[in-house]
């Protein structure tokens, strides 16, 4: 199996604690501007990649989807989906998105939320997307902004007394493995420029639709961990179309 950091219990104990974790879609700072991406989801076969605690699962099942799979590397996460998020047309497989063997044409819309910085291999993992989706099928996901990923300790520049200076950028065109510190834990993630992220999806026959930098909604800016989330950009939301 890939690094999977979320069966380990105190780190999947600080996970379960976060906003996200407790209130779902609502706690999630992204989820406003990512709805607005999704398309219609009636009669669509769904693949979720890296689907945590199913609440995208859930979403697309309370949305008319034909079927939903969620994918995710973490038993814990998957036990925790099962009884959040569980449903008649809603399957719950366990398996690194990169061990995945799909025949050709499989799905008609692809998820992806904040998994993509975990795959080694950016291209192949989208061409396997490419080959999964039905003509003119959606591939929508949020990953981290590589401007958050580039240095790769993903921590502010502080003074002396501990005082938030700036956010740092470093090594922005050296792509490949940061160590970074997510929940008091090492994890190892993935930084890509822009250029590689968008221009991979053109390379294997995705037409793009939106690119955003989602800001953190006035629902949850009153939350510690978001006071300074409009000083830098931390994800990077992507909305795109399988051409045929």
């Amino acid at each position: 199996m890939k690094e999977n950091k979320y069966d380990d219990p105190e780190f999947f104990s600080a996970y379960a604690g976060m906003t996200r974790s407790k209130l779902g879609l609502a706690g999630a700072g992204e989820w406003p501007e990512l709805e607005k991406l999704l398309p219609d989801f009636s009669n669509k076969r769904v693949l979720d990649l890296g689907c945590g605690y199913g609440w995208h699962c859930a979403y697309a099942a309370a949305h008319g989807a034909h079927s939903v799979l969620g994918v995710d590397i973490s038993a814990k996460m998957l036990d925790e989906a099962a009884r959040r998020n569980g449903g008649s047309n809603i399957e719950y497989r366990r398996a690194a998105m990169e061990d995945l063997v799909f025949a050709e044409g499989s799905f008609d819309l692809v998820l992806s939320s904040l998994a993509l910085h975990y795959v080694r291999d950016y291209p192949k993992m989208i061409r396997n997307i490419s080959e999964w989706l039905a003509p003119n099928g959606a591939f929508i996901f949020s990953t981290e902004h590589p401007v958050f990923t580039a240095r790769g300790d993903q921590d502010w520049y502080r003074d002396a007394q501990g005082n938030i200076l700036h956010f740092p950028v470093d090594r922005y065109f050296d792509e490949g493995e940061r160590e970074a510190v997510f929940l008091g834990q090492k994890v190892i993630k993935y930084h890509r420029t822009l250029t590689t992220l968008l221009g991979v999806l053109l390379e294997n026959g995705f037409l793009l639709r939106a690119v955003v930098e989602p800001q953190p909604p006035q629902t949850l800016r009153h939350l510690p961990e978001m006071q300074n989330e409009l000083r830098r950009p931390m994800m990077l939301l992507v909305s795109a179309v399988k051409q045929q």
